[in-house]
């Protein structure tokens, strides 16, 4: 049996009782997030959006809201310049059909595919009321355009048609979902399709990405 000095015991237990604690810190956090609002809630309510944004955002509460009743795909396009200087826009591309394809007939779909572009542009919308995409005057609103660009940028590399790229833009729409046939509710109007501004791309962009 193996015998654990005592320096060695100590570091161990200090180890353990460091992850204990941050993963109490760390669901404390998405426990205060998903709660009702309450007095503990808005007292720390910078210090847990800081532990919850944007990667572990919730799309839930303790108590259920409705859910979703709209189809929204996001696409995106770039443009690009060739090493002789021309700009070209490229076409758009289907981010949202991509991640739809990836988790048809998918047993076990990720949840990367599933949700984490719809959470982006939910964040995105959330922080940028104005239709005309105006950038963000606000920390958090900047931060929701750094996430949404970045998960772009990821598919589709530095460089489009081997060109590399110089801007992004997004579009996006809504299709109400009709209700089952024994529902009272009405269907809900098709939100109208919203394209955002050229935002520039540079190499802090791609800081970490694989």
């Amino acid at each position: 049996m193996r015998t654990w000095s005592t320096p060695a015991l100590t570091v161990l237990c200090l180890s353990g009782a460091l992850m204990l604690g941050a993963t109490g810190l760390f669901l404390g956090a998405l426990f205060l997030h998903v709660a009702p609002a309450n007095a503990v809630s808005q007292r720390y309510q910078r210090q847990v959006d800081d532990i919850v944004y944007p990667e572990f955002e919730q799309n839930w509460k303790l108590f259920a809201p409705d859910p979703l009743q709209q189809n929204i795909t996001v696409d995106a396009r770039v443009q690009t310049v060739s090493d002789t200087g021309a700009v070209h826009t490229r076409d758009w591309v289907g981010l949202t059909d991509e991640d739809t394809a990836a988790v048809r007939h998918n047993p076990a779909p990720s949840h990367v595919d599933q949700n984490m572009l719809r959470r982006a542009w939910d964040f995105y919308q959330s922080t940028h009321p104005e239709q005309d995409g105006a950038v963000a005057s606000t920390e958090r609103g900047r931060l929701a355009e750094e996430y949404l660009k970045r998960i772009a940028l990821q598919r589709f590399g530095r460089t489009a048609g081997g060109e590399r790229i110089l801007q992004i833009q997004f579009r996006s729409a809504a299709a109400a979902i009709t209700p089952p046939a024994w529902s009272t509710e009405q269907p809900g109007a098709d939100t109208p399709a919203r394209e955002l501004s050229w935002w520039p791309v540079n190499d802090e962009d791609y800081r970490g990405l694989r």
